[in-house]
């Protein structure tokens, strides 16, 4: 972040005033120590505040970004607040409700989560005597996804804060800072953060999985709905995950079923397996007798390089397909 300190020289209880220390103890599953002394010496050894040079306490910028009650108290601050915009269609010229402010991330987040939750589209499933609503979107992939939003932005980046925005049909979620990975290769290449310490205390506030699982959870979560593949775009200077409500396959452009055949394959990839026509007709809900379908799509993949053949020996019945990138691993393994 641009500077250490955030708000300096404060008392005690102006310290407790600003951030929300009982949010820091729930979130750790600790009780909240007795007098304002030794709930101080708790936030001194995360650094989320520090013995002020001049007397009194500084907030450190890691403590209230994770335990303002209102970001906007602190001037340095106050523009990495998150957006969340709802629009009525699918462009941007016509807003329905947009809010600022959730407070600082740990403290705040359970309550963004439930907001952004309680505004995503619903769509109703039959079960086997009643209609049942479910989010069009599922809820742990939204939360991995923000979470990711949230503690891999680049900030540095001065005048723009993470931003949520849902589409009838899709939400948008971009941070500033491009991704230090490809994005081809988020389910498998080890995590890099640019905010270790931010990262490192919200994975022991339980809000972030542990590293390197995320992504992994969201494509996966993504695949048990049976929905589209998320797409992850790099605009100059910034990171964004799409996620898509439910499409039917044949409504699927080439581009979506090409992506989703290939995050199929890394997922099954990063869990020791390959993918088959099996596994893709149960990506798809595609049926058994129609397995030529299952097929073709495995083929356009295979054709725009994103997926290779695992055993090109191996009859057509019983190939396995693995991501374009881990043959040539395969073939310089010893």
């Amino acid at each position: 972040m641009l500077r250490l300190f955030t708000a300096e020289r404060l008392s005690g209880n102006d310290v407790l005033t600003k951030l929300d220390y009982p949010a820091y103890f729930d979130l750790l599953d600790m009780p909240v120590p007795d007098g304002h002394a030794a709930i101080l010496d708790v936030l001194q050894q995360d650094r989320l505040i520090v013995p002020g040079a001049a007397g009194g306490f500084d907030i450190t910028n890691l403590g209230a970004m994770l335990l303002a009650r209102n970001l906007g108290e602190f001037r340095s601050l106050q523009r990495k607040a998150v957006r969340v915009i709802e629009y009525r269609g699918s462009g941007r010229t016509d807003t329905l409700k947009e809010r600022e402010g959730f407070g600082g991330y740990a403290a705040g987040f359970e309550a963004l989560i439930g907001y952004i939750n309680a505004r995503l589209p619903e769509s109703e499933t039959i079960g086997q005597a009643l209609r049942q609503t479910v989010p069009a979107f599922p809820e742990i992939a939204v939360r991995e996804l923000v979470a990711n939003a949230l503690i891999h932005q680049d900030f540095l980046a001065t005048g723009t804060a993470p931003m949520v925005e849902i589409f009838p049909g899709r939400i948008e979620i971009t941070n500033p800072g491009e991704p230090l990975v490809d994005t081809q290769r988020f389910l498998d290449s080890p995590p890099r953060s640019r905010n270790e310490v931010l990262a490192s205390l919200m994975r022991r506030f339980r809000i972030c999985e542990e590293r390197g699982s995320g992504i992994d959870k969201v494509v996966f979560e993504v695949e048990r709905h049976q929905l589209p593949a998320p797409l992850f775009e790099t605009p100059p200077n910034f990171t964004r995950v799409v996620l898509y409500a439910h499409k039917a396959l044949a409504k699927m452009d080439k581009s979506e079923r090409e992506r989703a055949c290939y995050l199929h394959a890394c997922l099954k990839y990063v869990q020791r397996g390959s993918m088959t026509n099996t596994s893709i007709r149960e990506r798809f809900g595609i049926d058994e007798k129609n397995r030529a379908m299952a097929s073709r799509l495995i083929r356009e993949a295979v054709e725009a390089g994103l997926v290779s053949i695992r055993l090109p020996e191996a009859s057509l019945k019983n190939r396995e397909y693995i991501p374009f990138w881990a043959s040539s691993e395969q073939s310089q393994a010893p």
